[in-house]
């Protein structure tokens, strides 16, 4: 059998021992991994027993568990500020950044609903006329964008086709009455609407109900003015008797498309482009650091459990001993999964959700015990 290397119980760090050399040049990083290596070692059993690692070996484990301490924080804040976060530059990192939740992404979303309601929106609204013909009562409109040299489709959203309105079929039986003066309704801007001068003699709600009487008569005793449309189809009620002009409004299709992507220099369009870069080691803290001391003698447990996996059993004086390689790896895998759980747990309990729920009930417990004080009987 070949000879098995053991770790020695000494360890001396320097830049370039790590696989990855994230944090080589951080002092706190230096000094530390020479603590988590005599650590790791100890809690693996040296010097009672061999510990089949190297110092290298527990210096990987170490820079990993940065890394994934590291990953798993900023992981949590880019769920949390996402939104906030999406289409803005990925210029600088955003590490040792606050971050202010703003509306900005939510009132671009909104704009959205403001095209289709016609409020607004990122998408033009064009204009566009249509010559009628006299008993043609079919218009294709896909053909009119095709004749407009228009590619993508169009899609309607406006007919300019009314009945003339009712106040101009207004008969006025007050005429004359009254004051008598015609040019009084000159005077208000009304004398192209009505002859009479019931507006100053007579409720609004009277000129109301005409109209709406007028409006009616339209619908029930006569064909009145009205258009559908399918497929960009247009049917006109009733069927024009000479020609004409009809005016409508109508988005592109392909503008409609387009303002579904936001263009323009280096922008964050998915949470692997926010600008997180690895952390710095001197700036975590104990809580964290001790966190990471654990995950990396979790890892070297793993890492000592692949070794004593291939070397099943090692000769002593006389007879043989058998690892414990099962038992490692399954008190590995177990540490790893319950150290992830609770670091997980805990960047949820500081989520902004979290927090606001607890200020929120703090302030009702706060209130319910003032309300329980007794409160003096001021003697002015």
């Amino acid at each position: 059998m070949a000879n098995i290397i053991t770790w020695d119980g000494t360890a001396t760090f320097s830049a370039g021992m790590t696989p990855f050399g994230f944090y080589d040049n951080d002092a706190a990083f230096q000094l530390d991994a020479v603590k988590v290596a005599k650590f790791c070692g100890t809690r693996l059993g040296f010097p009672l027993m061999d510990v089949e690692l190297q110092s290298g070996s527990f210096f990987a484990c170490f820079e990993e568990a940065v890394s994934t301490y590291g990953n798993e924080v900023f992981q949590y804040k880019i769920r949390e500020n996402y939104l906030s976060l999406e289409g803005s530059s990925t210029g600088s990192a955003a590490n040792k950044k606050v971050i202010n939740p703003t509306l900005d992404r939510i009132v671009n979303i909104s704009k959205n609903y403001g095209t289709e309601a016609e409020v607004g929106g990122y998408v033009t609204r064009h204009t566009g006329s249509l010559a009628l013909t006299g008993s043609i009562q079919r218009y294709d409109l896909n053909a009119w964008a095709t004749s407009q040299g228009i590619e993508g489709g169009i899609e309607i959203r406006k007919v300019f086709y009314e009945a003339p309105p009712a106040i101009l079929r207004y008969f006025d039986p007050y005429a004359g009455t009254g004051t008598g003066l015609q040019s009084l309704m000159d005077a208000f801007d009304f004398g192209s609407y009505s002859p009479g001068v019931n507006f100053l003699l007579m409720p609004a709600s009277f000129d109301l109900g005409k109209i709406q009487a007028i409006e009616f008569n339209d619908q029930i005793r006569r064909s009145a003015f009205s258009f559908q449309i399918v497929n960009n189809e247009l049917s006109i009620f009733p069927i024009p008797k000479t020609g004409g002009s009809l005016r409508f409004e109508y988005y592109k299709i392909d503008d409609k498309k387009a303002a579904s992507f936001i263009e323009g220099g280096d922008l964050i369009t998915n949470v692997g482009e926010v600008p997180y870069s690895n952390p710095t080691y001197a700036y975590i803290n104990s809580v964290g650091r001790q966190w990471i001391f654990r995950y990396t003698l979790a890892l070297a447990k793993e890492l000592l459990a692949y070794v004593r996996g291939k070397y099943q059993t090692v000769p002593v004086p006389g007879s043989e001993a058998t690892l414990n390689q099962a038992d490692l790896l399954t008190d590995a895998r177990a540490e790893k999964e319950a150290l992830l759980t609770n670091l997980r747990e805990m960047l949820d309990q500081t989520s902004r959700n979290s927090q606001l729920e607890r200020k929120a009930n703090e302030s009702e417990n706060l209130n319910r015990t003032l309300n329980g004080v007794p409160m003096t009987i001021f003697i002015g």
